[in-house]
């Protein structure tokens, strides 16, 4: 088989920083991580007693000091973490083990830029058994902290694996026995959805949707069945929405 040109792991050993208590918590509790200080407001002692041994330091400050530094506690609810970033696994990497389960399901996002709703997608993908979400590098945010906010833990369980290349990611999935499903607004598309046991679901940005040269690479082109006869008009469900109700579909089968 050729071997698919970002095959290699994304090693970028730099300092990110995690707020808020769900997503502090998770990457405290995630293993693979390692951290280097816990900072929290001095109303949070009791959230860095229970993981004083997940980190190397810990640092309590006076509310006043940490919303000079931090900002507003209703953003980072009092808790800050400084963390080695992950090693990802790259697209080789991630399919090797994923195409040996009996059952499998991969997103891939074109062009959804936005990091709110890749959160609330990472949500769903950790709930519903979704390991790997797939997005082009050029078009997609980085994993930065309001990104890891909004997936509210979720983040630390599902692979987030930037390519260079969309089509060419789907090329290879296809070689690894997938079938490729494109999800698109249009009320003449199929909308039954018999999803195959290893499945790769693909989702456009809100207003444009897939894009039409990744749309031609997808086997099979559906909707979701929505009702049709509102008193006024919505053209679409959120890009969000929309993963949740396929992974939910697909992990029910």
């Amino acid at each position: 088989m050729r071997k698919f040109r970002n095959n290699k792991s994304n090693k970028n050993q730099g300092i990110q920083t995690i707020f808020g208590q769900h997503s502090v918590k998770a990457a405290l509790q995630n293993d693979k991580r390692e951290n280097i200080e816990l900072v929290i407001s001095k109303n949070q002692k009791n959230f860095a007693k229970k993981y004083e041994s997940n980190t190397q330091k810990i640092t309590i400050l006076p509310q006043n000091e940490f919303i000079r530094r931090f900002g507003n506690e209703n953003t980072t609810q009092g808790v800050v973490l400084k963390t080695k970033e992950l090693t990802w696994p790259g697209l080789e990497e991630f399919v090797k083990v994923e195409s040996k389960k009996s059952k499998s399901v991969i997103l891939i996002l074109d062009q959804v830029t936005d990091p709110q709703n890749i959160g609330s997608i990472m949500r769903s993908c950790a709930l519903f058994d979704c390991a790997g979400i797939i997005v082009g590098k050029d078009n997609s945010p980085e994993l930065t902290s309001s990104l890891y906010k909004s997936a509210s833990g979720a983040a630390e369980i599902v692979n987030y694996i930037r390519v260079t290349n969309i089509r060419r990611a789907i090329s290879f999935l296809k070689k690894n026995n997938y079938w490729i499903y494109g999800f698109d607004s249009s009320k003449n598309q199929n909308s039954k959805l018999n999803f195959s046991q290893k499945s790769v679901l693909v989702f456009g940005s809100e207003g444009k949707g897939i894009r039409e040269l990744v749309k031609k690479e997808c086997d099979e082109i559906i909707q979701i069945k929505m009702k049709n006869n509102l008193k006024f008009e919505i053209d679409s469900l959120n890009v969000s929405n929309a993963t949740s109700i396929a992974l939910y579909q697909f992990y029910s089968t």
